[in-house]
């Protein structure tokens, strides 16, 4: 089989023949139709001190179950996360973190909803919405983000403000259901708002903060960093609420359940529309990688091996 890797920090990524993995105890072998490329992944290539295997978020067709593996068959299609390598024609990944795709849905709009929508909807979840209540999205166009902006409509905002890197993005963003735009350097983000779900992180926070109302709160869930000053949070009554996916799915699996199955029940309402700004080739990963460094991305970004 076919499946990228890297061997020193910051790539090149390059395509290699492996063989095909075998599925150990509780685990699923998936035959690779769509891997959702993300931004944590592509800063680990180009930041962690020791190459990765490639993983995230995959959907596929299930050829093989090891010993155990009792929830799914072969033929059964899945999205999943795999924690070795995704980036592949086969991954093997544990049972527990797969799920199944609904018959009407293709195997790009499982890796453009599942996992994006499961942040969204966690960040957006944590942050105690209120019908009527204002909401400002950062990184709003981004795989996450532009599932965020529509979610906050779903769950009663009055209005939403979506935050971007550039004004190219602001029609995309309003075509989502924003009501404002507005570009992280500007001096002014409009009215306060009563939350804000922030994917960016570091020099950002300070304005995700100053853009809160009385009272606000801000979700925090970027992989970026980030420093806040408590006196900026005590003027105003305001909280800062730190969310992570990882701790839901192995902490609270009926609630991670839930979650998808809305996500699910939104996509086929046609509340919810997961948007793929482009597909690549398995031998092209390093163009989609670039794609997401650029920051260019309008929704999703999807590998088709």
């Amino acid at each position: 089989m076919r499946r990228v890797r890297y061997e020193s920090t910051g790539g090149p990524l390059f395509l290699e023949e492996a063989p095909v993995p075998e599925a150990g105890p509780g685990e699923l072998l998936v035959r690779c139709e769509a891997v959702g490329i993300t931004l944590p992944v592509v800063r680990k290539v180009t930041e962690a001190a020791e190459p990765i295997a490639l993983g995230g978020e995959i959907a596929g067709e299930v050829v093989a179950t090891g010993a155990g593996a009792t929830r799914f068959r072969t033929g059964d299609r899945v999205t999943a996360l795999c924690f070795g390598h995704g980036y592949a024609d086969f991954a093997v990944l544990h049972e527990a973190m797969a799920s199944p795709v609904p018959g009407t849905a293709s195997a790009v709009d499982a890796v453009a909803l599942v996992r994006s929508g499961l942040v969204a909807l966690g960040a957006l979840q944590a942050a105690r919405p209120e019908p009527g209540e204002s909401a400002l999205v950062t990184a709003a166009a981004s795989g996450v983000g532009h599932l965020a902006v529509q979610l906050a409509r779903v769950h009663g905002a009055s209005r939403v403000v979506g935050a971007v890197s550039g004004s190219g993005k602001a029609d995309f963003v309003r075509a989502l259901g924003a009501d404002e735009v507005v570009a992280y350097g500007a001096p002014n983000w409009g009215e306060p708002v009563d939350y804000a779900l922030d994917a960016v992180g570091g020099d950002l926070l300070g304005p995700a903060v100053a853009a809160l109302a009385p009272g606000g709160r801000l979700v925090a869930y970027s992989s970026g960093g980030g420093t806040v000053q408590a006196y900026d949070l005590l003027v105003g009554a305001k909280s800062v609420i730190g969310f992570q996916m990882a701790r839901i799915a192995r902490g609270k699996p009926e609630l991670y359940e839930r979650w998808r199955q809305e996500l699910w029940r939104l996509f086929a309402e046609g509340a919810l529309k997961p948007v793929v700004h482009a597909e690549f080739p398995l031998e092209e990963a390093a163009k989609a990688h670039a794609v997401i460094e650029s920051r260019g991305n309008l929704g999703k970004v999807v590998l088709r091996p």
